[in-house]
């Protein structure tokens, strides 16, 4: 796809100008600290909400705290331009994705490294921390690229909109009320949040106009109750257990599979099995008569969850017919649809002429995305929302940081500031102009 060239005026280019030069990676980082510092899992981002909701008051926003639940709630802000062009909101999630109390220690191991902890620390342009690169250095940097723009004092026809909501991460936190799966921003939108367009920061850099939605399934593996001192080959005793190893292997590879038949698009959509559960440590002479396979997999905005679940289920069919010796049953216990935008809106070649403008070459193709964000829900609820990024994970941390995805937390604070001049380029784009420019 080509980027469809518009060009800035002189006088766009000098408010972008001093725009940029507004844009403090010292203020970005003592305001990145601070929230790193504020834990806030999913269904408990209270305090985390308000104190951006001060901040962004004190910059010049009229800024509000929208609460969801006596534990959860959502932030939005707003400058108003002179009248007559679009509304942009700013947008990223406030929750992190692990509570790291003790009885995360299966999902976590031990955590001891720097981005595994839920208060900030920071070394040089570093910063550390749960959450510190994703989501909070999402938070910190479109919160200072909207105070440069106010402080630059550039002269806006449309709406500037910041809004940062509990319940992005993919999970589903049932003593808080289920939050997660995007309920915050749904909330948020709901409630006066509803922008012409969207900017979504998350990692990778790269502009994308679409992003997969999610499935999760539960596959379980049926046998009998069983005992220790029982000899094998006794009548009427059959493992759940050994023959879910099998289910494994069989499910490991269809998940591969699946990634690559529904790939399209700017979506590859992964999945991997998040884990094995059955029987009770407290009683290990007792082998359980279920053994239940839970995972996720990744869904491409032009498949729908009814279809992705046809497909497994066409799956578990032919492991039957090919097994018959497997007794197994299975349910989709969750599932969020994948979202796209026209490739051609306004915002998604605005996002790629600023990505463009600081690169310095022509987009090209992204890597094909597999991550699920609240952008989907963005665009599944009617708003063309464009996602920017920069390079994730950060490299040459000073301090250790988990293997893996760990907690997200370790960021180089100059990685951020080329994403923040693109999306300055964007805003410059469209806030500057009028609706009939912008095909509204």
């Amino acid at each position: 796809m080509q980027t469809t060239p518009v060009a800035f005026s002189a006088e766009q280019m000098k408010w972008y100008e001093q725009a940029c030069a507004r844009i403090d990676p010292r203020r970005l980082q003592n305001l990145l600290f601070a929230i790193t510092d504020i834990h806030s899992p999913t269904g408990a981002a209270r305090a985390a909400s308000e104190h951006m909701a001060k901040h962004l008051e004190s910059i010049g926003m009229r800024a509000r705290y929208q609460p969801m639940s006596f534990t959860s709630g959502n932030v939005l802000a707003e400058v108003r331009g002179s009248g007559g062009g679009a509304s942009v909101l700013l947008y990223a999630p406030l929750d992190t994705h692990l509570e790291l109390d003790e009885a995360e220690k299966i999902l976590t191991g031990e955590a001891l490294e720097a981005d595994m902890q839920p208060s900030a620390q920071r070394v040089d342009d570093w910063v550390f921390g749960l959450g510190a690169s994703n989501p909070k250095g999402m938070v910190a940097t479109l919160t200072e690229v909207a105070t440069a723009l106010i402080e630059a004092e550039v002269p806006l026809v449309g709406d500037l909109l910041v809004g940062m909501a509990d319940g992005g991460m993919p999970v589903d936190v049932s003593a808080r009320q289920h939050a997660g799966m995007s309920n915050g921003v749904t909330h948020l939108l709901n409630r006066g949040g509803s922008p012409d367009f969207a900017i979504v920061m998350k990692p990778w850099n790269w502009v994308y106009h679409e992003e997969p939605g999610m499935g999760w399934f539960k596959l379980r593996v049926h046998g009998t109750l069983g005992y220790a001192g029982v000899p094998r080959g006794t009548p009427g005793f059959r493992s759940s257990v050994v023959p879910a190893a099998t289910v494994i292997q069989e499910l490991e590879q269809w998940i591969i599979d699946y990634a690559e038949r529904n790939a399209s698009g700017q979506i590859k959509p992964h999945g991997w099995i998040a884990g094995v559960r059955g029987g009770n440590p407290e009683r290990p002479a007792f082998p359980s008569a279920v053994t239940e396979i839970f995972f996720d997999v990744r869904i491409n905005p032009r498949t729908s969850p009814a279809g992705v679940k046809a497909q497994f289920a066409a799956f578990v069919r032919d492991l039957q017919a090919r097994r018959p010796e497997l007794v197994l049953d299975w349910e989709m216990y969750g599932s969020v649809a994948g979202g796209s935008t026209d490739p051609q809106n306004w915002i998604i070649q605005s996002c790629r002429r600023g990505w463009e403008h600081i690169e310095h070459r022509p987009h090209g193709e992204a890597d094909p995305l597999g991550g699920q964000t609240d952008g989907a829900a963005l665009r599944r609820l009617g708003i063309p929302t464009a996602r920017i990024g920069w390079p994730w994970p950060a490299q040459g941390a000073p301090l250790p940081v988990a293997e893996g995805l760990g907690g997200m937390g370790a960021t180089y604070i100059p990685d951020l500031i080329p994403c923040a001049k693109k999306i300055m380029y964007a805003l410059i784009d469209t806030l500057t102009r009028p609706r009939s420019e912008l095909g509204l």
